[in-house]
This record gives C-alpha cells, structure tokens and sequence, in this order.
C-alpha cells in the first residue's frame, strides 16, 4: 500500500504512512460486472497508480523546507584562534632555542597545530538538521551517509534544554519525543538559537493539526 501524500511504502494494516505521518486511506474499489454464457462475473476495477518515483518526485517538489541547520560553530572558531595562538608562540619560541634552523620549517610544523579544529569543524558540517512542511530530518555521515526522518505528525513533545553558559552565549539541545516505532527521543545537539527553532517546529506541528 503506498501513501497517496509521500508515495512511501506501507504494510497493508498501516493506518499512518510510516515516513510522512500521513493518514492513510483505504482506496474504495469499483466493481465492474460482465455477464458471459449466463454466468455473472465480478471484478474489481483495477485503480492506475503513479509509479512510485514520479510520486517521490511530486511530493519532494511539493516539500517546503522551512529551516536547514549544522550545529554551532561557536566552539570551532574559538579553537582556531587558540590554534593560532598557541602557533604563533611556538614559533617565536623555536626561533629563540633553535635559532639557526630556518623560521619556515618551525612555521610548517605549526600548522599541525590546527588540524584540531579542522577535524572538529568537518565533524560539525557533516551533521544536519533540516525541518520541513511534514517531517524532521538528521543527516550525519562522510562516506556512509545516513538520513533520519521523524515525521512531525509522531512528534509528541519538544524540548529546549541549556546549561547556564549555553543560554549566555546563545546555543543548547532541542530534544524532540516522538511515537515512532524507531525510537523515543531524538536530539538537535549543540543548535544557535534552540528556542527560536522549537518555536518554529511547533509552529508547524500545530498547523498539521487543523
């Protein structure tokens, strides 16, 4: 059976489409009747379906994103300028105990110094958080790229929680619970401005509900 919103496959018993939330509809068949040699015979009018791609396509055009988002940068950009710092020092101090070996091999060296907060900067850009008209998104992964979809119709609470340093520089969690047979609880890890993105996600899930 496949959902007449998403075009998503479901079991034959699903009441709600397991991808979109959509409540699903039971198509009401028609009966076209045939009488042959004095015999009648009854069929079931077969329904044309759209195929599955075409239908894929159709309700990704459809789909508005309304935000798409990584989280903060806030720490990255700080251990880039520790980074430099701490490369700048070492090499005035190199320069000074090692001063007949060349500045540009101390330079060289130094520049190791930020693949810290290189690797945490990539790590960060390979995550994110995107809400649209009908469900939550989570992509994570470099090489082994994995996608979560939460619909927003399975959503049952939303949370923002923040430490007193997180409310004083503008980040937090937005913990999100959810009726999916997947899981309970998904987490928007370490998000700029968490409250002003649970505003809009319950702004969405309340305009499913009319």
């Amino acid at each position: 059976m496949y959902c007449d919103k998403c075009g998503a496959e479901n079991a034959e018993s699903a009441k709600f489409c397991r991808k979109c939330g959509e409540v699903i509809t039971l198509p009401t068949p028609s009966f076209v009747e045939s009488e042959e040699n004095g015999e009648v015979e009854t069929r079931v009018a077969a329904r044309a379906v759209e195929p599955l791609d075409q239908q894929t396509k159709s309700a990704n055009d459809e789909e508005r994103q309304i935000f798409s988002i990584t989280p903060t940068l806030l720490f990255v950009k700080v251990g880039y300028v520790a980074a430099a710092i701490v490369a700048l020092l070492f090499v005035a101090l190199m320069s000074i105990l090692l001063g007949g070996v060349s500045a540009i091999i101390w330079i060289v060296v130094a520049l190791a110094f930020f693949l810290v907060p290189a690797y945490f900067h990539i790590k960060q850009r390979l995550t994110r958080y995107t809400l649209t008209e009908t469900k939550v998104e989570i992509d994570s992964g470099l090489i082994a790229r994995t996608t979560r979809n939460i619909p927003i119709r399975r959503i049952q609470d939303v949370t923002v929680t923040a430490n007193v340093f997180q409310r004083l520089v503008g980040y937090g969690d937005l913990v999100i619970d959810n009726a999916s047979e997947a899981g309970s609880t998904i987490i928007l890890d370490n998000i700029d401005r968490p409250q002003e993105h649970a505003d809009m996600l319950l702004k969405q899930m309340r305009l499913l509900e009319k």
